[in-house]
């Protein structure tokens, strides 16, 4: 019995059939180009179909490690953000010449709130602090005894907190200082120093963390890729013997990287928003209890696409890896 020259092999016909159709698409290579890409792009995901149960479990465990980084970033970055919210635990006081009348106060007032760095500043009339003191220190009286009033006017600077640029209140610190009519501008900024010391801390903890898993993802593709090269030897030694390039036969596995990388992505992102939705609403609730409507915020878009993009990327490059070392040891006996 004789078979059809087509019938020998799904990777002979496959071949064919594309030789056919870039023959009846030479007047247009560009078209021809996207077709071929397009069906590899499409059979490589119908591949990974007719494996539901490894291909589920390969894209999980890519979620998985991708997912850990990303909820610690949103961690991070909300503690970030929360911190700027800290606005009395970083109030410079402003301590004016005790000659400065209430004029030159208010004067400087206005002058400070129009610096960029400055989120608000508030006077403190040098009566109403020497009120304050009498009532917190207990010498009422011997307040009272006193000819003149020896406190002179403060106004509380707010200072605007930026994680990024923690040089920034220092600066201007020096530059209030500087000021004719101050005499004295303090802050204490230890605990900023120490905060943004553990932010930062977690932030390279977090890359580090990120960067091992990022490996851990190429692995486990390329390992899936080389096991999938591996089942399709037969194909890969007819393909090569009727003339097909490394390129085109590399191709479908590209693609099939591309693909857990993508849907990896995707439910990483998945994952990481039911964590910060299931956080939620118990942050919301010990916020609440200071007298806060802080909110948990999840990944933004320009953070989405990232992550989609960056595992699409770890998907192609363990391809590659995998089939770059593999492939060219299969060769047509």
């Amino acid at each position: 019995m004789t078979w059809p020259l087509a019938r020998l092999h799904p990777a002979l016909e496959t071949h064919m059939a594309r030789a056919d159709s870039n023959q009846r698409a030479k007047s247009s290579p560009f078209k021809a180009w996207g077709t071929n890409h397009l069906r590899t792009l499409l059979a490589s995901l119908g591949n990974m179909s007719r494996q539901p149960a490894s291909s589920l479990m390969t894209i999980a465990v890519i979620a998985i490690a991708l997912a850990l980084p990303s909820g610690l970033l949103v961690l991070l970055n909300n503690a970030s953000h929360l911190s700027v919210g800290w606005d009395n635990s970083a109030q410079i006081s402003v301590f004016l010449q005790n000659d400065a009348s209430e004029k030159q106060a208010q004067a400087l007032l206005k002058k400070l709130r129009l610096y960029n760095d400055i989120d608000d500043a508030k006077l403190i009339h040098k009566d109403q602090a020497l009120q304050e003191f009498s009532k917190i220190s207990g010498f009422g009286n011997a307040v009272e005894a006193l000819d003149d009033n020896p406190l002179p006017h403060v106004i509380a600077v707010q200072p605007k907190i930026d994680p990024r640029r923690p040089d920034k209140i220092p600066h201007l610190l020096k530059q209030l200082n500087e000021l004719p009519q101050v005499e004295l501008a303090q802050l204490d900024l230890q605990w900023v120093k120490r905060l943004f010391a553990m932010l930062e801390i977690a932030q390279r903890g977090i890359w580090i963390i990120g960067s091992l898993l990022g490996i851990a993802v190429l692995l486990v593709v390329g390992n899936t890729i080389r096991l999938d090269i591996q089942n399709r030897r037969e194909e890969i030694e007819v393909t090569k013997l009727i003339g097909g390039t490394d390129a085109f036969i590399r191709r479908p596995f590209l693609y099939t990287g591309f693909w857990y990388g993508f849907a990896g992505g995707l439910l990483a992102w998945l994952l990481t928003s039911l964590s910060i939705g299931l956080l939620d609403n118990s942050v919301t609730q010990l916020a609440a209890l200071y007298n806060s409507g802080y909110q948990l915020n999840g990944l933004t878009f320009s953070e989405t696409i990232a992550l989609i993009v960056f595992s699409c990327c770890l998907g192609l490059v363990g391809s590659w890896i995998a089939v770059g070392r593999h492939l060219s040891e299969i060769e047509p006996s």
